[in-house]
């Protein structure tokens, strides 16, 4: 299984994107979902994740501007990025989690998919 992030793009410092990712739908039911970004460079990192349940947990550099949601029915999971800075350019992924921890390494289940690039400017 491969997860597909899309619906990045450019937009200028202080405004919003929505990404989305789809998957199998078992796969909301059985397992967490996360969203990862990685810049060049720097290691990929967890910013959001939601689990089965629907609690969620983000990471402190995005805590208040994003929102992860998820519509199982439509086997799809949602970033929802507000007040975006120059900072958050990176390409973003979706994934399973194997930790629901923010810190934790980020150890998936399924393959990664290509991502989708998401560029502010300033």
């Amino acid at each position: 299984v491969q997860l597909q992030a899309s619906g990045g793009g450019l937009v200028q410092a202080g405004g919003s994107l929505r990404l989305s990712c789809a998957a199998p739908k078992i796969i909301f039911r059985v397992r967490a979902m996360g969203w990862y970004r990685q810049i060049p460079g720097k290691s990929r990192e967890l910013v959001a994740v939601i689990t089965t349940d629907g609690t969620t947990n983000y990471a402190d550099s995005v805590k208040g501007r994003f929102t992860i949601s998820r519509d199982i029915a439509k086997g799809t999971a949602f970033l929802q990025m507000n007040s975006l800075n120059p900072e958050d350019t990176a390409l973003y992924y979706c994934n399973a989690p194997r930790s629901l921890s923010i810190q934790a390494p980020p150890q998936v289940f399924y393959s990664w998919g290509q991502g989708t690039q998401v560029t502010v400017s300033s």
